[in-house]
């Protein structure tokens, strides 16, 4: 399993966050405190609150290719 904190302000940048999860086969997780939502569901993200980082958790450790596309979201 591999895990960055990502910042996704605007809607816009769920749109594409999601567009490029979803081409990807790997398993995604986004968690913010205790709730935990599907990375690939754009109704889930928004049930988040975008105003706090959101720990992002690939469960694959060979998701170079997703890491480099997401590069732009990675905070820290």
């Amino acid at each position: 399993m591999r895990a960055v904190n990502i910042k996704l302000s605007l809607a816009e940048n769920v749109k594409q966050f999601v567009n490029i999860a979803s081409r990807h086969p790997y398993d995604i997780d986004l968690r913010v405190g205790r709730h935990v939502v599907d990375g690939k569901s754009i109704l889930g993200i928004f049930s988040l609150d975008l105003s706090k980082p959101i720990t992002l958790e690939v469960y694959d450790d060979n998701c170079d290719d997703l890491m480099e596309e997401i590069k732009p979201f990675i905070i820290g």
